[in-house]
């Protein structure tokens, strides 16, 4: 049985309000906001059956449209790095937004994490939807958006879908940062990670890939079970400042296990189950100074992020796995599943 609480609103200072529903099953606890379709809190047990919030989150509006870090929103129109914010299709070309380096990040400045999200409930969850008008952030056509969050014992599912009425690259991720100590530790070194991926994309300076690459032997080898300590003492992260990579699933939109993190300290473990051929791990590398619960100003590498997607510049790189161009007409299917148990 799935209790769904509406709680109270936010105002928001552009207009209108901010919708907030939360979700309980006895099990998973979790608050979603109709702002860029934000988890704020998600409050599973630890090995002692404590229940606590395990994602990073702030206590305002005005805090989350300040931030820059995407904290526990949908990222989209296409997630990650498009180089030079530029696509070429079939003869057209386009122009992003360009808000990263050289590089349109996460659908540009005002992508879908800004976004005013329409919410409703389901029979075991919430659906929430969006439009996003054709040309917004410099994207070819109208793209209808429609976001589902379920719960289903201890495992919350993640199902997006997004239809476009012109050739366009969709790529939608959930982008909290999940610290399995609970939200109040400041540090995710005590962590540990296992990833069943096989291949990474490695990258030029500015994050874009510039092949695909096997992890075997390599520092990006988290084949398995591995401390995510290694983030500053393993060489090839030292420019990214830990991981920020795309590890790479040949699953053919199958949904397949990508891997696990686990604290052993709360004993909370969290395994990611995907349809999506990329998967982007982020130690947090760059979060300081964002401002989080109770005023907190958060730190790098207080969290983990687990990003599911197509590969970053793939619209541009046909050659890279999967299909990330939607056809007019077309419609994009991501489908994700986080399992939440204990070691």
């Amino acid at each position: 049985m799935i209790q769904i609480t509406a709680l109270e609103p936010w105002q928001d200072p552009r207009g209108g309000q901010i919708e907030r529903v939360q979700l309980d099953n006895g099990i998973i606890a979790i608050e979603i906001l109709s702002l860029g379709g934000i988890i704020r809190q998600l409050s599973t047990a630890d090995s002692l059956g404590k229940h606590e919030n395990i994602v990073l989150g702030c206590d305002s509006i005005e805090d989350y449209l300040s931030q820059q870090a995407y904290l526990g929103a949908i990222a989209g129109r296409y997630s990650n790095r498009i180089a030079n914010g530029q696509l070429q299709f079939q003869g057209q070309s386009y122009q992003l937004d360009v808000n990263q380096a050289t590089n349109c990040l996460h659908g540009g400045a005002d992508g879908f994490h800004l976004k005013q999200w329409h919410m409703q409930a389901i029979e075991d969850g919430v659906r929430l939807t969006v439009t996003s008008p054709d040309g917004e952030m410099g994207f070819p056509g109208n793209c209808e958006v429609q976001l589902d969050y379920r719960l289903d014992g201890n495992n919350l599912l993640i199902d997006m879908q997004a239809k476009v009425d012109k050739a366009c690259p969709i790529s939608l991720t959930q982008h909290s940062y999940f610290n399995l100590e609970g939200a109040n530790s400041k540090t995710n070194t005590q962590h540990q990670i296992q990833v069943d991926a096989q291949q990474y994309l490695p990258m030029n300076d500015v994050g874009v890939p510039i092949g695909i690459n096997s992890v075997t032997g390599s520092d990006l080898d988290l084949s398995q079970t591995t401390s995510f300590a290694v983030q500053t003492e393993r060489a090839v992260l030292s420019a990214t400042n830990g991981f920020d990579h795309c590890y790479v699933l040949n699953n053919d939109d199958e949904i397949v296990r990508f891997g696990s993190i686990s604290a052993p300290a709360s004993g909370r473990t969290m395994t990611i189950y995907t349809n999506q051929p990329g998967v982007q791990v982020y130690g947090a590398n760059f979060l300081e100074g964002a401002v989080g619960f109770n005023g907190e100003v958060y730190q790098s590498h207080q969290a983990i992020c687990i990003e599911p997607q197509m590969l970053p510049d793939s619209p541009n790189q046909p050659e890279l796995p999967g299909e990330p161009w939607i056809p007019a007409g077309g419609t994009y299917h991501h489908s994700s599943r986080y399992e939440f148990g204990i070691l």
